[in-house]
């Protein structure tokens, strides 16, 4: 069975910046396999890109609505 590559571009925005967000975010995406970037916005917000299996990817969408415990995301 061959296994569906997706990649995805996100835009976090809320308390994101200076709450371990993009580290968590990286460690996050790490754990799953995940290949990819993530960097802060000038305007306060994070952008990042991940590129994996679909499922991987989505439970790493789904993981950024929530983001780090001192995080609140938008």
């Amino acid at each position: 069975m061959e296994v569906k590559k997706v990649r995805a571009h996100v835009l976090i925005k809320g308390r994101v910046q200076g709450v371990f967000f993009r580290a968590e975010t990286r460690s996050q995406a790490y754990s799953l396999g995940l290949t990819g970037w993530v960097r802060n916005r000038w305007a306060g917000s994070v952008e990042a890109v991940f590129e994996g299996e679909d499922q991987k990817v989505r439970k790493m969408i789904a993981w950024c609505y929530k983001g780090p415990p001192s995080a609140v995301v938008e």
